[in-house]
């Protein structure tokens, strides 16, 4: 039976961190983007975020949040959520459902603790901007 079952690999859509001048708080923040680097739109697209790990020898977790999008277009990206920067010294995890078609795709997509930094940054297609990406493949 399990045989039978084919999980579709997500391809060409993964998320980005990118530091970017906030008004409301008169400072760079983080925000995460999806980005749709395939030539397919997506459709019913569900994240869900979280972070958690260990700060000064205790577990720490965040509550989750979560964001729905109707639909995004091929080759485009879309802000998610800022994170705060007391939460990048957590492993943050993105867990990202959508719809291509009639054809399910879920994937998670992890930025370790202290991964989101300045150091580590590259340039985020569709973005043009640099940032911290993960997922690509």
């Amino acid at each position: 039976m399990r045989k039978d079952i084919t999980i579709p690999q997500v391809k060409n859509v993964f998320m980005a961190a990118v530091k970017e001048w906030n008004d409301d708080f008169l400072a760079d923040v983080w925000n995460v983007y999806l980005v749709n680097d395939s030539d397919d739109d997506l459709h019913d697209i569900m994240v869900v975020s979280k972070a958690f790990g260990t700060l000064d020898g205790e577990m720490r977790k965040t509550s989750l949040m979560r964001h729905a999008l109707v639909e995004m277009p091929a080759v485009s990206a879309v802000k998610i959520e800022m994170i705060e920067d007391s939460v990048l010294a957590l492993n943050n995890e993105f867990m990202l459902t959508f719809f291509i078609g009639n054809t399910l795709y879920d994937r998670k997509y992890f930025f370790t603790a202290n991964s989101i930094k300045d150091q580590n940054t590259e340039e985020v297609p569709h973005l043009w901007k640099p940032g911290v990406i993960t997922g690509r493949d």
